[in-house]
């Protein structure tokens, strides 16, 4: 196995998956979504 004693303890990082968030994040990922739906179906839709 590799030493990898120069690394830091890796119990104590935090990754993405693990990191909780909160409503405003979830608002904000919401209207991204909305946003983007927006622009793929019915923005094209309109112009047809």
């Amino acid at each position: 196995m590799a030493d990898h004693s120069h690394e830091p303890d890796p119990d104590a990082r935090v990754t993405a998956p693990m990191q909780e968030f909160g409503s405003r994040e979830v608002a904000i990922g919401a209207a991204v979504t909305l946003l983007g739906i927006l622009l793929a179906y019915v923005l094209p839709a309109l112009l047809a």
